[in-house]
């Protein structure tokens, strides 16, 4: 059905634009290709409706209805144009009183203005009912735009046509949120956490093995390869990422708390009556939970989340119900089954959550804001240290504020939300980074205050170490993306370093050995915080 209503919207949309163009060439006095338009009438004197007399500018009805034959004397007849309404009539619209069809459309215009919100928030796709819906009111309220009488007038043909402009442009606004490249990513990374769902987690509930270390593996895949898809700030990209990841994360979540939660019950129906209903209450709680998560993946069609809250609520009245004699352990047992059923009716509020709060905008979440102070403070530690005229004596102050900031970073609340854990990690990477490149310089430094003899591989890996701190110095400050130049040479600098170091020979001194090992590790890093800098990710 909703196939149906789009097909039909699509071609109401076309029959529409073909009025509107009919109009336009009636006016214009063009041939119209359609029947019933009024384009091929006679005007007077011969004219086709929409010709413009010698001195007259073209007003279609309203200015014909101007002009008038007159007599002059000897019977004489010549054209003359009438005054217009706005020159005879006291100017209404001032005082208050609009022309009905200027009423109309801004009416009209209340309407779209209505829907707007709904449509820069649309994350879904071109064949959910909602877009279905969308587009239909749309449609609705551009023929209802199109059928407004102008009359002729060109302050309401400009309303008319900007009123029809807005409500177009949000029809392209819907389009594009729902076959936008990124939401089809998003799509198609969540139809593999669905495949694998299917294939290793239903088979489980229904009697199968267990959950395998790869899937636990292939499901942290997914939420990362989600956590890294770009928004560019779209509203609707946001609550697209949020609420796929927020399944999957519940998926992940249901199935560690089966696989790691073992219970200190149940009890021997023996010990009391009322524990072989907690008993069978508990068998119903683990087959809701593979329904939870066929539901959140979408791969259960013959069961719907309403349907299973209920079930779900029903168990905790039929729990309630009991009588447990005031014994201590039967009351542990049943406040056990009675939060793992809570826990399950948590997720299936996961649905609206999106849409009932902000909770996609992580710019206002106040672990992200918590990141963004300790990157600022560290960003102005940077700055300070790659513009004093001797750095060395700012060292030891700058590494224990960083080390600082790092203690900062550790308490953060991640809220089992994987975007966050992605943005405290890349904010520790760039703490330790600078912390990284203060220990080196003051290495170097040493190095220089007592130098000593060493052999000639061992002085190749430390004038190396020194070309890889002026480096890491221009990568710290490195602010573009991947298709700079800058970043193109600074990746071939890291290169060569490391291609110089893979030619030294240590010969057989365990000593060179380490030091080129923590050398190639350290150009390894600065080429991996490099591309991090430069992948664009945004939370």
């Amino acid at each position: 059905m909703a196939r149906s209503y789009g097909r039909i919207a699509t071609v109401e949309r076309l029959a529409l634009r073909r009025r509107r163009k009919a109009r336009g060439d009636a006016r214009r006095g063009r041939p119209c290709a359609f029947p019933g338009t009024d384009a091929g009438r006679r005007g007077p004197r011969g004219t086709r409706k929409g010709q413009v007399f010698p001195g007259l500018a073209a007003d279609g009805p309203a200015l014909r209805g101007r002009r008038q034959r007159c007599g002059s004397g000897g019977g004489g007849a010549r054209w003359r144009v009438r005054p217009s309404a706005c020159e005879t009539e006291p100017r209404s619209m001032d005082m208050g009183n609009q022309h009905p069809s200027i009423s109309r459309l801004q009416e009209i215009q209340r309407e779209v203005k209505a829907i707007e919100p709904q449509v820069l928030g649309f994350s879904g796709l071109s064949d959910d009912k909602n877009y279905k819906r969308l587009e239909r009111m749309l449609t609705k309220q551009l023929f209802e735009i199109d059928s407004v009488d102008t009359e002729g007038k060109g302050d309401i043909q400009q309303a008319r046509k900007r009123a029809a402009q807005e409500t177009e442009r949000l029809l392209k606004e819907l389009e594009q949120n729902a076959n936008h490249p990124h939401r089809i990513e998003i799509q198609s990374i969540f139809k593999e956490a669905q495949a694998l769902v299917k294939e290793k987690i239903v088979p489980f509930y229904s009697g199968g093995n267990c959950v395998t270390d790869e899937f636990e593996e292939s499901i942290q895949d997914i939420i990362l390869r989600l956590t890294h898809v770009k928004t560019g700030g779209k509203v609707s990209l946001r609550k697209a990422r949020y609420r796929t990841l927020t399944k999957i994360c519940a998926v992940q979540e249901v199935i560690e708390d089966c696989m790691k939660k073992q219970p200190s019950l149940p009890l021997s129906e023996d010990v009391h009556p009322s524990v072989a209903k907690i008993n069978s209450v508990m068998c119903e709680v683990n087959k809701a939970r593979g329904t939870l998560i066929a539901l959140l993946m979408g791969v259960d069609s013959s069961e719907t989340c309403r349907h299973l809250s209920c079930v779900l609520s029903g168990l905790i009245a039929d729990l309630d119900a009991l009588d447990v004699c005031g014994r201590t352990e039967i009351r542990n047992y049943r406040r056990e089954v009675v939060e793992d059923i809570n826990k399950l009716l948590k997720y299936l509020d996961l649905e609206e959550e999106a849409d009932s709060t902000h909770a996609f905008d992580l710019g206002q979440n106040h672990s992200i804001i918590k990141i963004e102070n300790v990157l600022k403070r560290m960003r102005e530690i940077k700055n300070e240290l790659l513009q004093a005229q001797s750095p060395p004596e700012l060292y030891l102050r700058a590494k224990t504020e960083l080390q600082g900031l790092i203690g900062q970073l550790d308490e953060v609340s991640l809220e089992k939300n994987p975007c966050i854990r992605e943005a405290r990690r890349r904010a520790v990477i760039e703490v330790q980074t600078l912390i990284t490149y203060l220990d080196l310089k003051e290495a170097l430094e040493k190095r220089k205050l007592f130098p000593c003899e060493e052999n000639p591989p061992h002085k190749a890996v430390w004038e190396i170490l020194g070309n890889l701190s002026e480096i890491l110095g221009e990568v710290l400050s490195f602010g573009g993306n991947r298709t700079d130049k800058n970043y193109i040479r600074l990746e071939e600098l890291l290169t060569k370093q490391l291609l110089a170091l893979d030619a030294v020979d240590p010969q057989g001194e365990e000593k060179c050995k380490a030091a080129r090992k923590q050398a190639v590790k350290l150009a390894q890093n600065i080429l991996s915080y490099l591309d991090m800098k430069s992948d664009e990710w945004e939370y």
